[in-house]
């Protein structure tokens, strides 16, 4: 049952009460209501969950390495005080996003829309720090840019003098002639480090899209692009008095599995040899 009903000849997507009338009904020739089915799922262990993608184009070779670095980035940002934030950029339209909500039993689950064009949104840079539950954010009016990847980190910047470690995806938007002009501008003491391909759920940043759109623009049709500024910027100045949860839910894979080979090796008589990091190419 582990198996997508096609490969039972039941030509549905997934398991559902219907898949499994018709298998038993193509099987047996017996036609089971729909509490039946429900009943026959429940007994075999099926639960229903809200699926999270698998990224098959992900190579587990680079991705185990980086997990393997990224302890190592860990250890040395430490020792040299240096703040780690992970980065992203996300859309909001002023459209609802449609998500799972509780309503009254024999109630319908409806949410009012005005149906805005699709140029009613809010485009924002977003970073966060996992060690201090710290996070920044940046309005972009307009298309992610090089140039605009270099304003968001000349604003990480200003914040911290210190040493800087950035960890984001290898979008067009972060590399380009403004970006390499900026990573040579003297003492800046900056360190980008890509992300390996295919690989969201590796990236901090991604709760903090997730918790926005979960506690802001979940089944709300705002309308305005201005709207949803207001409400998303009241958002973020809150996440300040927030730390803890921001570390709570911004938490990610990487974080568990650096944490579990940081763990193995603490117990293993063989110490193994720190990976060095490489930057990408910008």
């Amino acid at each position: 049952m582990q198996d997508t009903p096609q490969t039972s000849g039941v030509e549905l997507a997934n398991w559902t009460w219907r898949a499994v009338r018709a298998f038993v009904q193509q099987r047996l020739g017996r036609v089971l209501s729909r509490s039946s089915c429900l009943n026959y799922l429940h007994r075999l262990g099926f639960v229903l969950k809200r699926p999270k993608k698998r990224l098959l184009k992900a190579n587990a070779e680079q991705r185990e390495a980086f997990v393997a670095a990224y302890a190592a980035l860990r250890e040395e940002a430490r020792a040299q005080e240096a703040p780690i934030y992970f980065v992203d950029e996300a859309h909001f339209r002023a459209d609802a996003k449609l998500r799972a909500k509780w309503v009254l039993r024999g109630q319908p689950a409806l949410v009012d829309s005005t149906s805005p064009r699709l140029g009613e949104k809010v485009t924002y840079y977003s970073a966060v720090c996992l060690e201090q539950g710290l996070v920044e954010t940046m309005v972009v009016n307009g298309t992610c840019t090089a140039e605009s990847s270099v304003a968001f980190l000349k604003q990480l910047r200003a914040k911290h003098t210190g040493p800087l470690i950035v960890i984001w995806d290898n979008s067009s938007a972060h590399r380009g002639p403004e970006m390499r002009a900026y990573l040579a501008t003297p003492g800046l003491n900056l360190r980008l480090v890509a992300l390996p391909a295919y690989s969201p759920d590796f990236n901090a940043d991604e709760g903090i899209w997730n918790w926005a759109r979960q506690e802001v623009t979940a089944n709300l049709c705002l309308g305005t692009a201005a709207k949803v500024r207001e409400k998303l910027d009241a958002f973020f100045a809150g996440l300040a008095e927030r730390s803890a949860e921001v570390q709570r839910r911004c938490r990610s894979v990487l974080q568990a599995l650096a944490d579990a080979l940081v763990a193995a090796a603490a117990q293993s008589p063989i110490q193994p040899n720190h990976v060095a990091f490489t930057l990408a190419s910008l």
